[in-house]
């Protein structure tokens, strides 16, 4: 399962949403330099209030480019870097990835997926109505989260627009996505 960057984004402040960049730099076991949820420990204020000390399993927001036009075709204007995300895909089923998978981004970064993200009422604030789009339910009533993945920086390197995805999956059994 390969895929390519359409587009990369980090803020060093707290704010919704991210702005598009050139390139970024990820780095192992931290984050994207310079982005304010870089850390080896928790950054996103509701998880350092609970435990300042867990580990940082979101230091890579992915989102698939794909939902844009879904959201689009409900009425919502979303592009890159609105939803907070670091890095914008295309071609790659993210949410259908299991846990632990690899992706290998460009010539050098390595990411490892950790787990899905879990949209907050401020999705609502950037836009009204928009948090029951990317939250909702299947058929037999199971939340579907469909606002990206979170990963961890394994390997370094620069990523920019236009790098390919390659994504390994991991042996054995292969474990659904759950929040992080």
């Amino acid at each position: 399962m390969n895929g390519i960057v359409t587009a990369v984004s980090s803020n060093g402040e707290y704010t919704f949403t991210k702005p598009n960049r050139d390139s970024i730099m990820l780095l192992a076991e931290l984050g994207v330099e310079g982005d304010v949820h870089a850390g080896a420990t928790v950054k996103h204020r509701s998880r350092v209030a609970q435990d300042p000390t867990q580990p940082n399993l979101r230091q890579v927001h992915l989102m698939h480019q794909e939902l844009f036009a879904e959201l689009g075709a409900a009425g919502f204007r979303v592009a890159p870097g609105d939803l907070g995300e670091n890095i914008t895909t295309s071609g790659i089923d993210l949410l259908a990835l299991p846990a632990g998978t690899l992706l290998c981004v460009g010539d050098h970064a390595v990411l490892e997926v950790t787990g899905l993200r879990n949209p907050c009422l401020q999705i609502d604030n950037f836009q009204d109505g928009l948090l029951k789009q990317v939250v909702g339910r299947d058929e037999a009533g199971n939340i579907v989260r469909k606002a990206g993945i979170m990963s961890i920086v394994k390997e370094g390197g620069t990523v920019r627009p236009g790098d390919t995805i390659e994504a390994r999956l991991p042996s054995g059994p292969h474990w659904p996505l759950e929040r992080v």
